[in-house]
């Protein structure tokens, strides 16, 4: 079997072209669909709802942290692809210890695109990632700062208030685009406090559909705190899923721009 080095930098011996490949990371399961695994594709998370079908009809191994392994032993992998920020450590070292699995490590959008190509190298489908990667770039090219510095904090969570710090992938899709994250000194995922969020006075302020699902009735209370700040539900995939998702994350990015003009 072929020596693989996951980002990690793990070895990981992977078959020549493995057929019962389990996904644990939903943007990873929606690029193993679009390189046309559909076939080889035998176990997901039930956070992968991408693409419906797939939700839909394949066998369900248990969540991102905690997996049913007698589901996992039934559908013998022969790969199991990760994530080191989205799956449970020893969850993951237990599954290395009967599988090949090849994990991620994706802090921006150079890595995001070596997964891809990573990937497509493993199951056979390099044409198809390499086409992916050139429609990602190019629609990146077309989104590249398009705001002005404007300031913003990035929220992921309530009650405590969560946002996106430093040395995310999501943090560098802001800077992609332009904007500045209030809180990109800070930790990688700081609760703060609403004197906090008052001190750095963003200009936007993001709530996002995950992982705690914001709503409508969600942006009054940011409103009374920063009546001048412009508040909005934003579509958390498209900010941080990092699979091929990104070939239409800078049109949704453009469509914020000319909704925040």
């Amino acid at each position: 079997m072929p020596l693989y080095i996951d980002q990690m930098n793990r070895e990981v011996m992977i078959p020549e072209t493995p057929q019962r490949i389990v996904s644990l990371v939903p943007s990873q399961t929606e690029l193993l669909a679009d390189l046309g695994l559909g076939d080889r594709v035998v176990g997901i998370t039930k956070f992968c709802i991408h693409p419906s079908e797939w939700f839909r009809s394949k066998t369900r191994v248990g969540g991102t942290k905690q997996y049913h392994y007698n589901i996992i032993d039934a559908l013998q992998p022969d790969l199991i692809i990760g994530n080191k920020e989205e799956n449970e450590q020893g969850g993951i070292e237990y599954l290395s210890e009967r599988y090949p699995v090849w994990i991620s490590d994706i802090n921006g959008l150079g890595d995001a695109v070596k997964m891809i190509e990573q990937i497509g190298n493993i199951t056979k489908t390099a044409d198809k990632a390499t086409s992916i990667i050139a429609s990602i770039q190019k629609e990146f090219q077309n989104c590249s700062r398009i705001f002005q510095e404007e300031s913003v904090a990035y929220f992921i969570w309530n009650e405590p208030m969560m946002v996106v710090g430093s040395s995310t992938f999501i943090d560098e899709m802001l800077q992609q685009i332009g904007l500045k994250n209030c809180f990109s000194l800070q930790e990688r995922y700081p609760a703060i406090t609403e004197q906090q969020l008052i001190e750095a006075n963003p200009d936007f302020i993001f709530l996002s559909s995950e992982p705690y699902p914001f709503k409508e009735k969600h942006l009054a209370y940011f409103k009374s705190m920063l009546p001048n700040a412009k508040v909005m539900l934003v579509d958390g995939e498209y900010f941080s899923w990092y699979g091929s998702r990104l070939v239409n994350a800078p049109a949704y990015f453009l469509s914020l721009f000319e909704q925040l003009r």
